[in-house]
């Protein structure tokens, strides 16, 4: 009797645990949802009825991307006091551009913005920057390259070289002019220009509408180079010299957000697209409160050498030359 009575409380108690850690594996699987939902979450910085002024930062090559704008809409139902937009990129795409643009000027028209330049606003960047009614840069970042490009490597001596042709039969002439393969003909090289000069158009209008320049300080700074803060101050490109203290400063003083109003990261896109060692490292370190190893930590899970070459389209992008 004394064995069947020992069998009964060894089961029981191995119902017992086994029921602790069915509860536990579903208390983890829970708690592991929740963490990957707010990972995944573009913009979940700013809670509800949060009243904090929304920090965004905008860095790298800029391209059409929807969950950005979706994350940008999102914001300006929220209840951020108002939005400093830190730019650091050398542009990207003309359409990605004027994406970014349209989303943070209709960001723009429901909270006070500024723009804050780190390091670089050129080009497609400085357009996204136009989106604000007031630019701050340091004394020493870039701004400007007004002006759009579009680059094709032409292989046809190389083929030449080693006995290469590439074949086509296409409908007209133009057809997916210039191809790379062939030397460009004039009528290719005219027809390219003209959209290069019709979106050059485009850019330089935006540029004289929202800073208000005349036709001479336009001529001044769209012929396609950089300027420093400094330089940018004069020629209307900046309007101030500072950084988010200068940024916090003028919205107190011109769009009268309460002064110790906090200021709080608000992300633009989901935080890990693709899970990796180093994405789950650098969520670590952030959970610990190492937030600058975290973010070091995430620029080298999400750098991409071809990154660069996946763009597509005409370019309004900051590529200095490398000089031989």
């Amino acid at each position: 009797m004394s064995l069947d009575a020992d069998a009964i409380v060894d089961r029981r108690r191995l119902r017992r645990k086994l029921t602790f850690w069915r509860v536990a594996a579903l208390v983890i699987v829970i708690a592991a949802v929740g963490i990957g939902v707010a990972m995944l979450t573009p913009g979940s910085g700013i809670k509800p009825g949060d009243d904090a002024i929304a920090r965004i930062r905008i860095q790298g090559l800029i391209r059409g991307n929807q969950d950005r704008v979706e994350a940008l809409e999102r914001l300006g139902r929220s209840h951020a006091k108002a939005v400093i937009v830190h730019l650091d990129s050398p542009g990207g795409t003309t359409a990605g551009s004027e994406q970014l643009y349209d989303a943070l000027r209709n960001l723009q028209a429901k909270k006070p913005m500024v723009v804050v330049v780190d390091g670089l606003a050129a080009s497609g960047a400085y357009i996204a920057a136009l989106a604000s009614d007031h630019i701050i840069a340091h004394d020493t970042s870039l701004v400007g390259s007004i002006g759009v490009l579009f680059q094709f490597p032409n292989f046809s001596e190389v083929l030449k070289t080693i006995g290469i042709k590439v074949e086509e039969i296409k409908s007209s002439p133009l057809k997916a002019a210039p191809n790379g393969f062939e030397p460009t003909s004039p009528e290719a090289r005219a027809a390219i220009d003209a959209v290069v000069q019709d979106s050059y158009a485009w850019f330089k209008n935006l540029v004289q509408t929202r800073r208000k320049l005349d036709d001479a300080e336009l001529t001044k700074v769209a012929d396609g180079r950089v300027f420093t803060g400094r330089q940018g101050v004069p020629l209307k490109l900046v309007d101030q010299l500072g950084n988010e203290r200068t940024a916090i400063a003028w919205l107190e003083k011109e769009k009268k957000v309460p002064a110790g109003t906090r200021v709080r990261d608000y992300s633009l896109e989901p935080r890990f697209k693709e899970l990796s060692f180093l994405h789950v490292a650098a969520w670590g370190f952030d959970a610990a409160g190492l937030s600058v190893l975290a973010r070091r930590v995430e620029t080298w899970a999400g750098a991409g050498a071809v990154e660069r070459l996946n763009l597509d389209g005409l370019l309004a992008l900051w590529h200095p030359s490398a000089s031989n």
